[in-house]
């Protein structure tokens, strides 16, 4: 092992818990996703994973955009937008 090698193990995660927690973040993903994913490497699996967690941002920004505007066009009372907050 190199003295680079030495010294970041030294410092960060060793390779097996790196392993580990690259396959816990593939677990994560969708099914679909999991299977056109096995057998490739940390790089594809995180690149994968924070693609998919910017699809997720954008699903919560676009949903709370939509909550907004319809929010915005309706006249509602308190208590009415309490219930549908509590759904």
């Amino acid at each position: 092992m190199s003295s680079s090698r030495i010294l970041l193990a030294s410092r960060c995660a060793t390779e097996d818990e790196i392993s580990e927690l690259v396959f816990k973040l593939q677990a994560l993903l969708p099914e679909r996703r999991r299977q056109h994913l096995r057998r490739v490497s940390r790089d594809e699996v995180l690149e994968e994973v924070c693609s998919y967690i910017r699809k997720l941002h954008k699903q919560v920004d676009d949903t709370s955009e939509r909550i907004s505007q319809l929010l915005a066009s309706a006249d509602l009372d308190a208590d009415v937008l309490r219930s549908l907050l509590q759904q």
